[in-house]
């Protein structure tokens, strides 16, 4: 009997996709828009319903096509291979690679900060190898890691929280009730951007649609965890975020990185600021884990579509996909070495967007397409996407108005996107249609 993963280690992957170094970075470059704290707290709580109306609208498109590869399956399904292949693509490079680097790159900056000995990129390296090896093995192994180190982190957090609001000094003055000016902050263009780190920070809620073949009943699971993970995810960052607020003055934190670690400093001094950075290198673990887990599933499905590839399909004998597993993981450490990260979060952000906001519209597409599906409908539709798709054009427009080379540059990954899908099809049609198709033939006689 084939190994396959339970619904805990789908509420693990949602977790740990989701709570990783987004919260721990965004309010720094929130402050530098504006300083009122029910805008702040306002933000996440429109990128948690935002979340959840995302969640609902890929659980409908995960019963309705109950293949592994997320937002490729889908967009290959309801519009076209070539959409399908760009947004596996995206979800390859900016999705999981390149995260998963800036995860390992943040996971040994925080434990050289706790132990300077340790060289941070190659601890970064060796974290890597290490999650890899595990999720390349079986679905016991991969799943057992995940889950612990998911509930690890959530236990971390919660702890966190108390701590810092108990032993703080001096709490910050800081009010998270809606003021007079709040309202022209909620309109604003600043606050659109900075929706866009929040939606990288929620980035994580759909990665169960990359292994829905590998669940026990996916529909059941894939729901259960969706729902039960976001919520969770609203909550934990509602948590740290207010606690970030009311532990530390704004002008540390305002334009910072390490917004964890700023706190911690004034919750704890600097011992407790030391015993923070290796709390969040573990926090790290969990995201790390999940994104090698889920992100090598694209590649897989990419590689069963299209004879060229199929070498990215192939598993092992536990049925783990161990080629795309490492391959995902050298690209990441490739991006590593080379360092460059400085606009990722809002870059990743923007492109992890438009692939949301397409999958979320095909939501609605294949409804007019095929009527109401069997196995699964989301509440409340249309309800849910039309709330989606709202708010994250409006993001995703302000974002490209106001950030130019951003939205250049996703252009370009677009473009490369659609680039490959040409050039794998006309080699597949040529190496396999022309070439092998006789072959056999020849012989059959």
């Amino acid at each position: 009997m084939k190994q396959r993963f339970g619904t805990a280690t789908a509420f693990a992957i949602v977790v740990g996709s989701m709570v990783g170094t987004g919260v721990f970075t965004s309010l720094g470059y929130q402050l530098v828009e504006f300083e009122s704290g029910f805008p702040l707290m306002l933000l996440w709580v429109v990128g948690g319903i935002c979340a959840f109306c995302g969640a609902v609208s890929y659980c409908e498109l995960a019963a309705a096509i109950p293949r592994s590869g997320g937002e490729y399956t889908f967009l290959g399904k309801a519009f076209h291979p070539s959409v399908g292949f760009t947004a596996g693509w995206i979800s390859f490079t900016v999705g999981f690679s390149a995260p998963a680097a800036l995860v390992a790159m943040t996971f040994g900056a925080y434990i050289n900060a706790s132990f300077s000995w340790i060289n941070p990129t190659l601890a970064g390296i060796g974290l890597i190898l290490v999650v890899t090896a595990l999720h390349a093995y079986s679905h016991r192994s991969s799943g057992s890691f995940q889950a612990l180190f998911t509930f690890v982190k959530i236990a971390l957090i919660v702890l966190f929280c108390g701590a810092a609001y108990v032993l703080v000094e001096m709490p910050q003055q800081v009010s998270f009730l809606p003021q007079s000016v709040d309202l022209n902050h909620v309109v604003s263009g600043g606050f659109a951007v900075s929706l866009i780190y929040v939606n990288y920070a929620y980035a994580g809620w759909n990665a169960t649609t990359y292994v829905t073949e590998e669940f026990n009943q996916p529909t059941l699971a894939i729901n259960r965890a969706l729902m039960a993970g976001t919520g969770t995810v609203l909550i934990l960052y509602l948590f740290l975020n207010g606690t970030f607020l009311a532990v530390a003055p704004t002008d540390a934190m305002k334009g910072q990185i390490e917004v964890g670690f700023i706190a911690a400093q004034y919750a704890f001094g600097d011992i407790g600021a030391q015993l923070m950075s290796l709390m969040l290198a573990i926090i790290l673990i969990s995201t790390l884990s999940a994104m090698i887990l889920a992100g090598p599933r694209v590649l897989s499905r990419i590689g069963n579509d299209y004879p060229v590839l199929r070498w990215l399909g192939r598993t092992n004998r536990h049925d783990v996909p161990g080629i795309a597993i490492a391959t995902q993981s050298a690209l990441a450490i490739v991006f590593i070495l080379s360092g460059t990260f400085d606009s990722i979060l809002l870059f990743a952000g923007l492109l992890l967007g438009m692939s949301a906001f397409s999958t979320v519209s095909a939501s609605i597409w294949m409804r007019v397409k095929y009527g109401k599906p069997e196995r699964y409908r989301m509440p409340f539709y249309p309800l849910p996407p039309i709330v989606f798709l709202l708010v994250t054009g409006w993001a995703i427009t302000h974002t490209m108005i106001e950030r130019a080379v951003e939205g250049v540059f996703a252009a370009i990954m677009i473009a490369v996107g659609l680039s490959l899908y040409a050039l794998v099809k006309f080699f597949n049609n040529c190496r396999f249609l022309n070439c092998e198709t006789p072959t056999k033939q020849n012989l059959s006689q």
